[in-house]
């Protein structure tokens, strides 16, 4: 693995490595091997031989982007994957006195062409003198990295070379590109390491096996109202509920309501209505706690043991349920328009909205977004902009989950005829 000195090491081993084939050639003795842009790199000298290397492009490598290092995790821990990256280099070459009258710019590109062939995988000794007499030397460890950098050819057709040379905003030079890959970066994050098991189940009983599907530890299967109130998808406040599932007995059982709009969960103790795959319980009316939205709900589960004097505490898998919003106002609704055509509605909900809930109020097949309201409120405005006069059905909409405005204990579901707004 290697560090964040990686990408720089690498463009350093390819400098060292360009500039000393270039130096064991009696023609190209004295090349200057720079690393700039291409904008900047000849830099109005045109006397001296130059080849630039330029770092354009990197990407990450899709074979290692989500895997654990080598060697690195064991069984039972989980890693930090590392950031592997593809790098892109442009090499462009400048012949001196500007090719006149010896094409050196040609010379320069092929010998700097074999240098890189002779040179496919980047030697671990080259990468470790690659920063020599530079305070980072001792920094550099990528040599020790478990994948060796491996240094390909690049093909560019014509029409990328010339976008790639727009780009630069310079005049076009004789260039090659090639490709190292793979660069793994490691990750500075910590990693999670399980002590070993020392013994599996209590009294190291190992492994057991039952004749049926029944879940082995506490799991809630669903929610639901009482068969009068039909298939109705939202809860309400004082709702009579039934929570099915297995192994929910214990000394002490709670149910658990998490909403992120809340600082901490609802927490609704259960009395004498529990048996082991059922609860009964009433959804507490209580405005100031609730929000309405989605919730997690699952099952806390405490027991005794009278042997051990151990507390033992259990945690079923959460189901997700939506407390819907009422409309507390004087219902059905009048409102007069104004003379712009407007129609203002205000009215009352429970529970209250909080200041970051996203709120609106479907009039008909119209959706309008609340009023500004600072702070937690029970009063909301909406303005209806150029409103038709009409009957419509209200419905209004918390975190996406609508007030209550259809009956379904009918045996066909009807719109509620108090839920409307009238506009004149």
């Amino acid at each position: 693995m290697s560090n964040a000195l990686a990408i720089a090491a690498v463009t350093a081993t390819l400098q060292k490595l360009l500039k000393q084939g270039f130096d064991a050639d009696p023609d190209l003795q004295g090349t200057d091997v720079t690393m700039q842009p291409p904008d900047k790199a000849r830099n109005g000298n045109a006397t001296a031989n130059q080849l630039n290397l330029f770092l354009y492009h990197m990407t990450l490598d899709g074979a290692w982007r989500n895997m654990d290092m080598p060697g690195r995790t064991k069984p039972s821990e989980i890693g930090q994957p590392p950031l592997p990256l593809n790098l892109y280099y442009l090499i462009t070459a400048y012949g001196g006195n500007d090719d006149k009258p010896t094409p050196l710019s040609h010379l320069l590109l092929g010998q700097a062409m074999r240098i890189l062939h002779d040179h496919p995988v980047l030697d671990r000794d080259d990468i470790k003198q690659s920063l020599d007499g530079n305070n980072l030397q001792a920094q550099v460890d990528l040599q020790d990295q478990v994948e060796r950098v491996r240094i390909t050819p690049q093909p560019l057709s014509l029409e990328e070379m010339s976008k790639l040379w727009t780009t630069f905003q310079t005049q076009y030079r004789i260039s090659a590109a090639y490709q190292a890959s793979v660069v793994l970066i490691e990750s500075t994050r910590p990693t999670k390491t399980a002590l070993p098991v020392l013994t599996r189940g209590r009294d190291d009983s190992g492994i057991v096996a039952q004749s049926n599907l029944i879940p082995p530890f506490p799991t809630l299967t669903d929610i639901t109202l009482p068969p009068d109130q039909g298939k109705r998808p939202s809860l309400l406040p004082n709702d009579k509920l039934t929570a099915s599932g297995f192994h929910m007995d214990g000394d002490d059982v709670n149910v658990r309501f998490t909403n992120s709009r809340l600082a901490k969960p609802i927490i609704v103790p259960m009395g004498a209505n529990t048996s082991e795959t059922e609860l009964q319980f009433t959804l507490p009316d209580d405005a100031g706690a609730w929000v309405a939205g989605f919730y997690a709900v699952d099952v806390i589960i405490t027991k005794n043991n009278a042997t051990t004097k151990e507390t033992e505490q259990r945690t079923t898998n959460p189901v997700y349920i939506a407390l819907a919003p009422q409309i507390t106002s004087a219902m059905p609704l009048s409102v007069t328009r104004d003379a712009n055509g407007d129609a203002t509605i205000t009215l009352t909900c429970k529970p209250q909205v909080g200041e970051e809930q996203r709120v609106s109020l479907l009039v008909g097949d119209r959706q309008v977004l609340a009023e500004p309201h600072p702070g937690q409120t029970d009063t909301l405005r909406f303005v209806l902009r150029a409103a038709a006069t009409g009957k419509y059905q209200l419905r209004l909409r918390i975190d996406e989950v609508d007030s209550l405005t259809i009956n379904y204990t009918t045996t066909v579901p009807s719109f509620i005829p108090t839920e409307q707004v009238t506009i004149t």
